[in-house]
Formats: C-alpha cells, sequence, structure tokens
C-alpha cells in the first residue's frame, strides 16, 4: 500500500484496523494480526503497537499480556455509544461557540452551510461538513476536549462518509439548526443539534452496517426494514 504524505504511520494502522471492524474482515473477539498488517501497510511494528495502544485507549480493542490485541464487543450498543459521546462532546465546545457569538465564525459557518446546500456530491459535502466541525473545534475546544472528541470519533471515520452517497438532506438539517443556535446565543440548543446528529449518523451507520452483513439483520429490525 502506498504512504499517504502527511498522515502518520500510526493513524494508517488506526484507520486500517477500524476499516477492517466496519467491513466485517475483523469482528468482536477477533486477534488482530500485527504481522499481517505491517506487511499489508509495509509498515514496522513500532507504528502498529502504537495504533494498538491508541485503539485499546479509545475501547476498540482490549490486549491480553503474551497473548496480543482482540477486538473489543461491536454492535449496535457500542455504535450507539461512540456516536452519543461524539454528539455530546461537540455539543460542549458548539454551546462554547453560541456563548461567544463571534461574527466570523458565524459567517464561515454560514458559508459552509451554504457549500453544503449546493452540492449533491458527497465528497463536497462531506468535506465543508468536516470544515465545519473544525472551525467549531478549533476555537472552542482546547486541548482535553480536543482528545476526548479525538478519541470518541474513532468508530465516526471520514473515510465512511465520504463514500456515503445520500447523506445531504438527512444531515444538512443538523447544521442548520447549529448555525442558528450559535447565531441566537442558545447553548442548549447547540448542544441539541449535536445530539441530534450523532444520533442520526449513528442510525445511517448501523442501516450500512446491517446491509454489509457485518451486524446481524435479526438484531436490527428497525433499521434493516428500512
Amino acid at each position: 500500500m502506498p504512504k499517504k504524505y502527511g498522515v502518520k504511520e500510526k493513524d494508517l494502522v488506526v484507520s486500517h484496523v477500524v476499516n477492517l471492524i466496519l467491513t466485517g474482515k475483523l469482528r468482536s473477539g477477533d486477534r488482530v494480526d500485527r504481522n499481517e498488517i505491517a506487511h499489508e501497510l509495509g509498515l514496522s511494528r513500532v507504528p502498529i503497537q502504537e495504533a494498538v495502544v491508541q485503539l485499546e485507549h479509545d475501547g476498540i480493542l482490549f490486549t491480553r499480556y503474551h497473548r496480543g490485541a482482540f477486538v473489543e464487543v461491536f454492535d449496535e450498543a457500542v455504535v450507539r455509544e461512540h456516536h452519543e459521546v461524539y454528539g455530546l462532546l461537540n455539543g460542549v465546545a458548539s454551546a462554547r461557540a453560541a456563548a461567544d457569538g463571534n461574527p466570523e465564525l458565524l459567517d464561515e459557518l454560514e458559508r459552509l452551510v451554504g457549500v453544503m446546500h449546493n452540492t449533491r456530491r458527497s465528497r463536497a459535502f462531506n468535506e465543508a461538513g468536516w470544515h465545519f466541525r473544525q472551525l467549531i473545534k478549533e476555537r472552542y475546544a482546547g486541548p482535553r476536549l480536543l482528545a476526548l472528541i479525538q478519541a470518541s470519533q474513532a468508530l465516526v471515520p471520514e473515510a465512511f462518509w465520504s463514500t456515503y452517497m445520500d447523506n445531504h438532506d438527512e444531515m444538512l438539517v443538523y447544521n442548520e439548526r447549529e448555525v442558528d443556535a450559535i447565531r441566537r446565543g442558545d447553548l442548549e440548543a447547540a448542544r441539541a443539534a449535536n445530539v441530534d446528529r450523532s444520533e442520526q449518523m449513528a442510525q445511517i451507520m448501523l442501516a450500512e452496517l446491517v446491509r454489509r452483513g457485518v451486524l446481524s439483520p435479526s438484531a436490527h429490525p428497525a433499521l434493516h426494514s428500512k
């Protein structure tokens, strides 16, 4: 696999392992083959070990002394919990933005919502959406909050959303709600927009995981009936 310049090798491994889980190639309780990953990615064992430490910290893997790293429980509840935490933490930063009411930030957020409104191309839509989130995080999330958001984002990967083609109408409304709340200085509404957005993201991801056969349809009747 060719290396992506500007991306840490450890982060490449993290993304690779998460993708293996989201595609069903690794399942709950499976052992992570570090040698195989090293061969597939053309990396040494050092970034792989760094990635295992991070993934264990993020609740995606667990390790057993002298036995290796294994996939934690991965089911509907886990997917929902990661998204719930992600929404709550981003809501903290968004509420701070609402309390501050910076007009320059509002102008840029509104511009990005306009970009999202005017494009149905998944990549462009999602790039604007991730830039939207980044602007708020960079200005209103301190180091500790940023670290927590990053950890909760492990199962909310950008790569998944860049290939999901039907999120325009489903997701745009939450960005519009968030900008409106920030404009009005409504802290609770800013938090709620993030929580509700993350809940919708969880629903979309779960439906896709059922479609892929990663999760069982019988365990998710409300999802596979859509």
